[in-house]
C-alpha cells in the first residue's frame, strides 16, 4: 500500500489550467531538480483553427500519440469508444502511455494527466495505476470533476485511496497551486 502523502491528485472543471499546471510543476522539477527520474505522460489539445479536434497523449521525453479525435474517418474507428464527440484510440493510448507507468526502483515520480474517462477505455490502464499507488513512488495525476454528481467508478478508487491528496483547481488559485503543490511533491521524494 503507498504512504499516505504520496499520491496528488489535481481536479476541477475542464478547461481550468489542470494540465497547464502538470506542464509548470513539471518545468519546475527539471529546473530545479534535473536529476530526478520522472515518468509519465500529460495530453495536449489538439486544433484546427480555433477549434479542438482531439487529444493527445505527450509522454514526458516528448513522444506523441493520438488519443482522440472528432475527425478520424479510418474504418476501425467507428469501433472506437466515444465520450461525447470524440472518438478514442485506445491502442494508440495505450501503446504510448502504459509503457510510461512501469514501476521501476529508480523512478522518483510519477505524472499522469489524466485519470479520466477516455484513458480508462483502456482495461490495461487502471490496473497500472493501481500498480503505480501500490508502489512507494509519488504520484501526481490530474482527475477530472463528477459529472452530474458521480464520480467514474475508477476516479472515486483514485481519490478516496489513502495515501491521496486533493487539490482542486480554479481559474482563481490555479497560479498559486504551483508552489503548493511543488513543494507538497519535493517533500514526499525527500521521503522516498
Amino acid at each position: 500500500m503507498a504512504v499516505p502523502g504520496k499520491c496528488f491528485l489535481l481536479t476541477g472543471p475542464a478547461g481550468v489550467g489542470k494540465s497547464t499546471l502538470i506542464i509548470k510543476i513539471l518545468e519546475s522539477l527539471r529546473t530545479t531538480q534535473p536529476s530526478l527520474n520522472i515518468k509519465g505522460f500529460y495530453t495536449r489539445e489538439i486544433r484546427e483553427g480555433s477549434e479542438r479536434v482531439g487529444f493527445e497523449v505527450v509522454t514526458l521525453d516528448g513522444r506523441t500519440a493520438p488519443l482522440s479525435s472528432t475527425n478520424n474517418s479510418s474504418p476501425e474507428s467507428v469501433r472506437w469508444p466515444t465520450v461525447g464527440r470524440y472518438r478514442v484510440d485506445v491502442a494508440s493510448f495505450e501503446s504510448l502511455a502504459l509503457t510510461q507507468l512501469q514501476v521501476k526502483e529508480d523512478t522518483d515520480l510519477f505524472i499522469i494527466d489524466e485519470i479520466g474517462k477516455m484513458e480508462l477505455f483502456s482495461a490495461s490502464f487502471f490496473p497500472a495505476v493501481l500498480k503505480v499507488l501500490e508502489s512507494n513512488i509519488p504520484l501526481l495525476a490530474t482527475v477530472p470533476i463528477p459529472k452530474s454528481g458521480r464520480d467514474i467508478p475508477g476516479v472515486a478508487r483514485v481519490k478516496n485511496h489513502p495515501g491521496a491528496t486533493i487539490f482542486s483547481v480554479t481559474t482563481a488559485n490555479r497560479d498559486t497551486m504551483k508552489e503548493q503543490v511543488y513543494s507538497a511533491l519535493l517533500a514526499a521524494m525527500r521521503k522516498n
